[in-house]
């Protein structure tokens, strides 16, 4: 007999995979892809260069174009650090809220979506629903682009795709775009007396994060176009997260590193802002160079997640805002992998249970409500590709 689950205890089983983007999901992904072959259901693997990651996909009902994309991603950001009043791998329910790492990012539209495959087999769907799960989406969204590649290329074409990342429930047509670069200044070490002599790694990092915040500034004390003002900020933000560097302070430093990562709205594109970075670069490069030939900066882009843009008459909003009567107007700042399912040719929405806030927090929660009007959200999908 293939193995039931009702949603919460969907939800239980993958939270208690300890999936934090540094480990391997395989675990999550062999009870997944078991689950579904014990109802009939093939799925297919998308590795990683390692093999110890894999997105998954997988189709419920007729093999025909037309369906709908159900998205979540199977990592979670750690709990190391973080004062958690129970054991963040544990599903525990207390006033209404069900806490666990993953509850609401997003292994509970996961564990919706999982749950209801039996009632998709049920059903006699027209079109059908493709639940497509990745990795890694909490350190750059890196696993998703090879399966959608592999979705394009042996699916037929969805006519839309649902992210179920956390929007309560809002239908969400657009959210800004990212890139995440990590940028290292070798320097000229000497006695800091004799500094005019040596090339400080520290200061010159010092020189290009300075030029970050005062692009920010200007960003944020400009007046924003009608589309970048839907966001919240109506700008791009340009933030420095990380730095090291140096070894005494009586010594130029040889060494400096920070990461950075710059939000565009739909309006901009993160490469372009990546492209003005690098003319400041070189400036400052040659400068050091006319004192030390060995200096350099190298700059490595680590990830660029493309923006969600608004679409004109999109079937993935026309879908979600029959389903959940919402006709707001809603974007966000934070990314999804929902942009790299619309740059394939895909109309996309992000809408799913649970609030943004609780996300990466300690004590993540979901509330009961909210997870319940995911349910309700998925079963009147099923009904839709009914007809």
């Amino acid at each position: 007999m293939p193995d039931h689950y009702t949603p919460r205890e969907m939800l239980q089983k993958l939270v208690a995979f300890p999936t934090v983007s540094d480990v391997s999901n395989l675990e999550l992904i062999d009870f997944v892809e078991d689950y579904l072959a014990g109802h009939g259901v093939k799925s297919h693997r998308v590795y990683d260069e390692t093999g110890e990651k894999a997105n998954l996909y997988a189709v419920i009902g007729p093999d025909v174009e037309g369906g709908v994309v159900l998205s979540g991603h199977t990592d979670v950001v750690p709990v190391k650090g973080q004062p958690w009043d129970s054991d963040p791998f544990t599903v525990t329910e207390k006033d209404g809220r069900l806490y666990g790492r993953g509850t609401c990012d997003m292994k509970g539209f996961d564990a919706l979506a999982l749950a209801l495959v039996p009632d998709m087999l049920k059903a006699d769907m027209k079109r059908p629903i493709q639940i497509a799960l990745s990795y890694d989406e909490e350190v750059g969204c890196l696993g998703a682009p090879f399966m959608i590649s592999d979705m394009v290329a042996s699916l037929p074409r969805a006519a839309a795709v649902i992210v179920g990342e956390p929007s309560m429930m809002q239908v969400v047509s657009g959210h800004k775009g990212a890139i995440g670069f990590l940028t290292e200044v070798r320097g000229f070490e000497i006695h800091s007396s004799l500094m005019h002599q040596g090339v400080s790694a520290v200061m010159v990092a010092a020189r290009l994060v300075e030029w970050l915040r005062l692009r920010f500034e200007e960003n944020m004390a400009a007046t924003p176009n009608a589309i970048d003002a839907e966001f919240e900020p109506p700008f791009t933000t340009l933030h420095v997260g990380v730095i090291k560097g140096g070894s005494a302070t009586n010594i130029t430093a040889l060494d400096a590193s920070f990461s950075c990562d710059i939000r565009c709205p739909a309006s901009q594109d993160p490469l372009e802002w990546h492209a003005r970075y690098m003319e400041y670069v070189a400036k400052v490069e040659a400068e050091m160079q006319a004192i030390q030939p060995s200096a350099k900066i190298t700059v490595t882009a680590r990830d660029v997640n493309p923006a969600l843009k608004p679409e004109t008459d999109g079937a993935a909003e026309a879908i979600a805002r029959r389903l959940t009567g919402d006709n707001g107007t809603h974007v966000v700042s934070y990314g999804t992998e929902a942009g790299q399912f619309q740059r394939e040719g895909y109309s996309v929405v992000v809408c799913g249970p649970g609030s943004i806030d609780q996300a990466h927090q300690p004590n993540e929660f979901i509330t009961i409500e909210q997870f319940e009007a995911g349910e309700a959200f998925l079963r009147r999908l099923i009904e839709t590709l009914k007809e």
